[in-house]
């Protein structure tokens, strides 16, 4: 094998951009393209190491020349080793002479790898993993080489991200729609409606939830969530909040005490995700309302008197910090209740407050049913079928003054 990289960068990446992928898995693009590096770039060990969905560890996922780490299942830490170290500064790097305080990987060393090379698999602010080369002489790895390992990281990262994205897409929205039904059963002397759409096909998959609990005879909690993220994680987080929640209001806590719970939950299990949720407590027979807002947008109330944001609100959940304070008002006969999450009324470039108004002048201009109002909503408010970011939307309705 040659001594130092060919001069002839143009003519690799070249070969490198003409692999025909076509058709193929992730996993087999990538054992692909790392069998023509190793020709390429005459090195004797490719590989490509994936982060799980903790993004915390790396994982062997494919290899040309070191077959038995990905046989074997090889897993280091983000952060630690050579690899590691890529990962975690997103950088490409050069280890001439490899020593055994800077790697992690035995199987490197049982090998004989003695100068290696590496970059990151990157895909827009995603961190998918790490792909390495190793040559068993001493090698000055040049940045003409390294040229050539960013464009095989660029390929393999795409086709990963393509393959992952839309595996966990269908598994999202086929978790969502198990858990969040089309429609709800109205409480007695309440109208309900509801609606959830999912983002476009080409974005990924929020944590966005509803709940409409009848509580007892006189008692019906409502609650619009967002886990954030875009993700399986986020939707399977969601499926968690929404139960834990159920089961605290029905095990008797009030609002502001289910939200301390699930902030807990989310500190405990879940430390690097947040949520949002507002949650809603109407008493029917008294026709109150008290709202608890954990960093959600506000609640719009539409009654008599015109509408109105309920703008009170404490910090996110999954921080630690004090929950959010009860605000408790009247909800007179034929009041409606709204809420939404932000993927209807956000848009680029354009402030909160001024979604919001939007959202306000539509609702007050609509004279109808309230699944009329959800649908006018949608699409006098809504971004279309272009959505970045999941909806779900949530109106109650007391029963009207009798006539």
């Amino acid at each position: 094998m040659a001594e130092s990289g060919s001069s002839d960068a143009p003519s690799r990446l070249h070969v490198i951009a003409e692999v025909d992928l076509s058709g193929l898995s992730a996993e087999d693009a990538a054992a692909r393209l790392l069998d023509v590096l190793r020709d390429v770039l005459a090195v004797d060990t490719a590989v490509v190491l994936l982060t799980d969905p903790t993004g915390t560890q790396l994982e062997a996922f494919a290899a040309s020349g070191l077959e038995e780490g990905v046989r074997q299942r090889f897993r280091l830490p983000v952060g630690g080793g050579f690899a590691g170290r890529i990962a975690a500064t997103r950088a490409a790097a050069v280890l001439d002479a490899v020593e055994a305080s800077a790697v992690l990987n035995p199987i490197l060393l049982r090998k004989g790898v003695r100068s290696t090379s590496g970059v990151p698999l990157v895909v827009g602010r995603t961190l998918l993993g790490v792909l390495h080369v190793g040559a068993m002489h001493q090698r000055a790895f040049d940045s003409d080489d390294v040229a050539v390992l960013q464009l095989v990281g660029e390929r393999i990262a795409h086709a990963v991200y393509a393959e992952q994205t839309s595996t966990d897409r269908a598994t999202a929205l086929t978790l969502q729609r198990s858990l969040l039904p089309p429609s709800a059963v109205p409480p007695p002397g309440l109208d309900v409606a509801v609606r959830y759409e999912a983002a476009a096909a080409h974005a990924e998959v929020g944590g966005d939830f509803y709940e409409v609990l009848e509580l007892d005879d006189e008692r019906v909690l409502a609650a619009v969530g967002d886990v954030v993220g875009h993700s399986l994680q986020a939707a399977t987080v969601m499926a968690e909040l929404r139960h834990a929640l159920r089961a605290y209001a029905l095990d008797g806590h009030e609002p502001a005490a289910v939200l301390e719970r699930l902030d807990r939950i989310l500190q405990r299990f879940h430390p690097t995700i947040t949520a949002s949720v507002c949650v809603v407590l109407i008493d029917k027979p008294g026709r109150r309302a008290t709202v608890v807002n954990a960093g959600h947008p506000p609640p719009l109330i539409l009654g008599p008197e015109g509408p109105r944001f309920v703008r009170d609100h404490g910090p996110v959940l999954g921080v630690g910090l004090a929950p959010p304070r009860p605000v408790t008002f009247d909800l007179p006969a034929g009041a409606t209740i709204l809420l939404v999450t932000d993927g209807l009324f956000e848009r680029r470039g354009e402030t909160i407050d001024a979604g919001l108004d939007r959202m306000a002048q539509v609702a007050t201009s609509w004279k109808g049913t309230l699944d009329e109002l959800c649908e006018s909503l949608l699409a006098d408010v809504g971004p279309g079928s272009g959505a970045s970011d999941d909806i779900a939307l949530l109106a109650v309705r007391t029963a009207p003054p009798p006539l």
